[in-house]
C-alpha cells in the first residue's frame, strides 16, 4: 500500500497527484505517470512512506496530496509534453549541459530525444565537450600559474627564515646569489663559472677513458694522468666549496639536505672522497679488502652523477624530471603494453622459425630481445626473422610497437610543456620580485 493511499483510501482523486513546480501547478493522472515508472514522477507512486516521498521531492503536503519542486517550471512544460508523447525536444535559449542536467533530475534519458532534436542535440553536446577541453587546458594553466606562485611563496620563506639568525643580511645576500643567477652580474658571473666547472669535469671524465691518455710508470703499471688529476682535483675542491658554502648559508640545513638537487650535488663529490679513502687503505695492504680495486673503478665511474649538475642550470632538465616524477602512471602503462606484445610477438616468432636452420631465432628469450627492438624501433639487425611468415610477424610487431609507445607520448608532451613553461615563468618572477623584496627590506 503506497502512502497516498494510506491518507485518501476512499477519495475520488486517488487516480491523481498534484505537482507544484517553482509556482507553476499541475493536476497528473497516475496512468500517465506510470507509462515512464523510472522517472522521477513515476517513481513517486512507488513510495510507501513520507521519508522515501521527499528524497524525490523538495517538500510534500499530505493534506493537498500535493509534490512541490523547486525546478524550472519552463522546463516542466516540456517535462509534461514528454509523459504525453513520449518524447522530449530541446528547449530553446537553454544551455545544452542545463538541459542534461534537467532531464537527468527528471529522469529522462537521452533516447527519448525526438528525432528532429536528436541531431542538434550531438551537435551541441560536441561543442561544449571541445569548449570543456579548451577550458580544461586554461585551468592546468592557471594551476600551473599558482604552482608558481606557490613555490615563490617558499622561497620568500626561506628568506624570511634568515630574520633573527646569525649573519643574516650577508647569508641571505649570498644565498639569493647563489639560488637564482639572474639576480645580479655577480649571481650569473658564480653560475657560469659553476656551469663551466661541471662541463669541465664531464670533459676530463671522458678523456681519461681514452687509451691515449693513458701512462703507465717504469714497471708497465697503470697510473693516473698528472693534467687530468690536477682538473679532477679542482673540480671536486670548487663542487665542495661550493656545496658547504650553501649549506652554511641555508636558511635550513635539514630542507637543504633534502632538496633532489642538492642530493644530486653530494652524490657528485662523494665517490672522490670514498675512492681516496679506499686508495690509503689499500696502500696499507688490508687484507680484508680483497676487492678495493673493484669498487674503486665503480666509485670512479659514479662521477657521470655530474651530468646530473647541469639541471640546477637548465629549466629543462628539472622539466624532464618533474614530467617523468608526474607521468609515472603513463610510463607504468607504456611498460605494461610494450610487455604484452613483447610476450606475444616472441612466442610467435619463435613458431614459426624454430625449423628454419638459417635463423637465430630458436627460443623464446631470444625472441623476446628481438620483439624489444623491434617494438621501441631499434633495429640493431643482430637477431632477424628469415622465413616469409616470420617477416610478416615481424612487420606487425613494428607496427604494433609505433601504435604502442605513440599512445602515451601525447599525454608525456604536453606535461612536459607545462612544467617548462611553469619553469621558465617561476625564473622569471623570481627575477622581478627579488631586487624589489630586497630593496623593500632596505628601506
Amino acid at each position: 500500500m503506497v502512502y497516498g493511499q494510506i491518507f485518501h483510501r476512499h477519495s475520488p482523486d486517488d487516480c491523481f497527484i498534484n505537482v507544484n513546480v517553482g509556482g507553476f501547478k499541475q493536476r497528473m493522472e497516475h496512468n500517465i505517470l506510470k507509462r515512464f515508472p523510472q522517472t522521477r514522477l513515476g517513481r513517486l507512486l512507488c513510495c510507501s512512506s513520507k521519508e522515501a516521498i521527499l528524497e524525490l521531492c523538495d517538500d510534500f503536503s499530505p493534506s493537498d496530496k500535493e509534490y512541490y519542486f523547486d525546478r524550472s517550471p519552463h522546463f516542466f512544460c516540456y517535462v509534461l509534453n514528454f509523459y504525453l508523447t513520449g518524447k522530449i525536444h530541446l528547449v530553446d535559449g537553454l544551455c545544452v549541459v542545463s538541459f542534461c542536467q534537467e532531464i537527468e533530475y527528471w529522469g529522462i534519458k537521452e533516447r527519448h530525444l525526438d528525432f528532429c532534436c536528436s541531431s542538434k542535440f550531438h551537435e551541441l553536446m560536441e561543442l561544449s565537450e571541445d569548449k570543456g577541453w579548451d577550458q580544461g587546458s586554461e585551468d592546468q594553466q592557471l594551476h600551473s600559474s599558482d604552482s608558481s606562485i606557490d613555490e615563490l611563496s617558499a622561497l620568500d620563506d626561506d628568506i624570511e627564515m634568515f630574520d633573527g639568525t646569525w649573519c643574516a643580511d650577508i647569508r641571505r645576500n649570498i644565498w639569493i646569489q647563489l639560488e637564482n643567477p639572474g639576480y645580479s652580474t655577480s649571481a650569473k658571473v658564480m653560475a657560469i663559472a659553476s656551469l663551466t666547472v661541471v662541463i669541465v669535469s664531464i670533459v676530463a671524465m671522458c678523456v681519461h677513458s681514452m687509451p691515449d691518455f693513458h701512462q703507465v710508470d717504469l714497471n708497465e703499471k697503470e697510473i693516473e694522468n698528472p693534467v687530468l688529476t690536477f682538473f679532477e682535483n679542482f673540480c671536486v675542491l670548487f663542487f665542495s666549496t661550493e656545496f658547504i658554502l650553501r649549506l652554511t648559508v641555508a636558511p635550513s640545513a635539514r630542507k637543504f639536505l633534502c632538496s633532489p638537487l642538492n642530493i644530486i650535488d653530494l652524490m657528485s663529490v662523494m665517490p672522490f672522497y670514498v675512492t681516496l679513502a679506499c686508495d690509503i687503505m689499500d696502500e696499507g695492504e688490508n687484507p680484508d679488502l680483497e676487492n678495493v680495486g673493484k669498487v674503486v673503478q665503480i666509485l670512479r665511474l659514479m662521477r657521470v652523477f655530474r651530468i646530473l649538475k647541469l639541471a640546477r642550470h637548465s629549466a629543462g632538465l628539472r622539466s624532464l624530471g618533474a614530467t617523468l616524477r608526474h607521468s609515472s602512471h603513463d610510463i607504468g602503462l607504456l611498460i605494461l603494453f610494450l610487455s604484452v606484445g613483447i610476450s606475444m610477438f616472441s612466442a610467435l616468432i619463435y613458431c614459426v622459425e624454430k625449423e628454419s636452420q638459417e635463423s637465430e631465432l630458436q627460443t623464446i628469450p631470444i625472441g623476446w630481445w628481438w620483439a624489444t627492438i623491434s617494438m621501441t624501433t631499434v633495429g640493431y639487425g643482430d637477431t632477424f626473422p628469415v622465413t616469409l611468415s616470420g617477416k610478416i610477424i615481424g612487420t606487425l610487431c613494428i607496427i604494433c610497437g609505433l601504435l604502442i609507445v605513440a599512445l602515451p607520448i601525447t599525454n608525456i608532451f604536453n606535461k612536459f610543456s607545462k612544467f617548462y613553461e611553469r619553469q621558465k615563468c617561476l625564473e622569471k618572477w623570481k627575477n622581478v620580485t627579488e631586487p624589489s623584496r630586497l630593496q623593500c627590506q632596505e628601506l
